[in-house]
């Protein structure tokens, strides 16, 4: 189901316009990010503001239905992190040195590792936007 304009909108306010696995900020993204459905569509989830987050398209694409995958460190199947329920800080680090995120925990790991969050593009773009005091 499309997603309204006003229901992008409150996304996109609630997520103070970064991406809300990564904390990319869409201002220096070249495309605009996408409404996930946490709960994909496809099996059931609702298109309402409690289901939906904003994602840069690299964990968009990355996650598409997934709602788990397994932690690197214990090999165990995990939910991925859900941002209407964990906070971020709990589960990610942002090492500033290298620019990778760390997960902090297996629902970190798992997501860390499932959406290739620490890829070379987009370590390298948040190294620049640390070095550029935007991170």
């Amino acid at each position: 189901m499309r997603v309204s304009d006003p229901l992008r909108s409150d996304v996109v306010s609630r997520a103070n316009k970064r991406c809300e696995y990564c904390r990319y900020p869409e201002e220096h993204s070249p495309v605009s990010f996408q409404v996930d459905h946490i709960v994909p569509e496809s099996i059931g989830g609702p298109t309402e503001l409690k289901n939906l987050a904003l994602a840069c398209s690299h964990c968009n694409m990355h996650k598409s239905s997934r709602q788990e995958g397994i932690d690197p460190l214990t090999g165990m199947d995990v939910r991925l992190f859900n941002p209407r329920i964990d906070n971020w800080t709990a589960h990610f680090l942002l090492n500033r040195e290298t620019g990778k995120i760390e997960g902090q925990t297996p629902i970190g790991r798992t997501t860390v590792e499932v959406l290739q969050i620490n890829v070379e593009q987009p370590i390298r773009a948040r190294r620049n936007l640390i070095n550029f005091g935007v991170l």
